[in-house]
C-alpha cells in the first residue's frame, strides 16, 4: 500500500514508454482498493494501473467517498457536500501520482464502479481538462456534484463509456438509462451498454470495457 493525500495500490507497466497511461480505478461506496485491483493482470500492460482507497470508513473493513443515509421510510440520502469533497481530493490525487510517476498526463482515464462511476462523472464534467477517458460502471449522474464548465469545448477530446446491470437491486438502471440525456448538452462521445446482471461487473461488461480503452 502506497501513501499519498489517498492510501492506493500500484501495478506498474510492463511496456515502458516515455510516458505512460494511467488507469485509476475508484472503488463502490464499502468496498476498498483491493476490489477492482482484482482485474489490475487483465488490463493492457501500457498502464499504470492505480487503485485508490475512499477516504471515509465503513466499519468493518470498508470504506466511501461519501456518506449514505436512509430516513425513516427508507428514502436514500447522499452527502453531497462530502461527495464535492472526495471529487476535488481525487483530482489532487491525479495531479500527486501525474508528478511522481512518469504518467503522460494527456492520457489519464478512469474506471469507477457505483459510487466510484458517481464520482468519475463528476470528476470528468467539472475538471474535463484532467480526464481522457471514463468507465463508469453501474452508477449514475448526480447533477448536484458538478461544476460544469461554460466553454463547452473544454469537453471535446473526452469519452465516457458507461454499462448496468438489467436487475441491479442498488443502483436501479432506470437512473443509468438518463445519463445520455444529462450529457448531451456537453457533446460528450458516449457509449452505453446493458448486461443481466445485477450490481456487479459481467465478464462481457468486462471485455467491452477494455476494448473502449483500447480503441
Amino acid at each position: 500500500m502506497q501513501q499519498g493525500i489517498l492510501n492506493y495500490i500500484i501495478k506498474e507497466p510492463k511496456v515502458i514508454l516515455d510516458k505512460n497511461p494511467l488507469l485509476l480505478l475508484i472503488h463502490g461506496y464499502g468496498s476498498n482498493e483491493e476490489d477492482l485491483f482484482s482485474f489490475a493482470t487483465e488490463l493492457p500492460d501500457h498502464y499504470y494501473v492505480i487503485s485508490v482507497q475512499a477516504p471515509y470508513q465503513v466499519p468493518p473493513y470498508g470504506f466511501a467517498w461519501y456518506a449514505i443515509t436512509f430516513d425513516a421510510d427508507m428514502n436514500k440520502f447522499s452527502d453531497d457536500s462530502q461527495a464535492i469533497e472526495s471529487r476535488d481530493t481525487l483530482v489532487q490525487f491525479i495531479d500527486e501520482v501525474c508528478a511522481k510517476y512518469p504518467i503522460d498526463k494527456e492520457n489519464v482515464n478512469l474506471v469507477g464502479f457505483s459510487q466510484g462511476a458517481i464520482l468519475s462523472y463528476s470528476v470528468a464534467l467539472t475538471y474535463p481538462e484532467k480526464v481522457n477517458k471514463v468507465v463508469a460502471l453501474s452508477g449514475y449522474f448526480n447533477p448536484a456534484i458538478l461544476n460544469p464548465k461554460t466553454d463547452l469545448s473544454a469537453y471535446k477530446n473526452i469519452k465516457i463509456f458507461g454499462s448496468h446491470g438489467t436487475v441491479d437491486q442498488v443502483i436501479p438502471v432506470e437512473w443509468a438509462r438518463k445519463t445520455s440525456e444529462f450529457l448531451k448538452p456537453y457533446n460528450i462521445s458516449f457509449e452505453y451498454n446493458e448486461y443481466p446482471v445485477g450490481h456487479g461487473v459481467a465478464p462481457k461488461n468486462f471485455f467491452d470495457f477494455k476494448e473502449f480503452l483500447l480503441k
